[in-house]
């Protein structure tokens, strides 16, 4: 169900648009986008840096990552 041998969560992800999270960025993308994890699934979130805990809401789900934007 969770991962397979290429790292990918197949069609079930842990986590759905319009969810709401709060996660610690974990480090950068190569597009300078914070990353998080959620159950080991990697969440993008611009503008964000290293350390950053912020509180997100999803605003894409695709098969092995996700991307969400900061609640101001």
């Amino acid at each position: 169900m969770y991962g397979d041998r290429f790292g990918g969560y197949g069609q079930e992800a842990p986590v759905k648009v319009g969810e709401r999270y709060t996660v610690k960025i974990e480090s950068l993308g190569k597009g300078g986008d914070g990353i998080a994890k959620i159950k080991g699934f990697v969440i993008f979130v611009p503008n964000t840096q290293v350390g950053d805990e912020v509180e997100i809401v999803i605003n894409s789900v695709k098969r092995k990552f996700a991307f969400a934007s900061v609640i101001e």
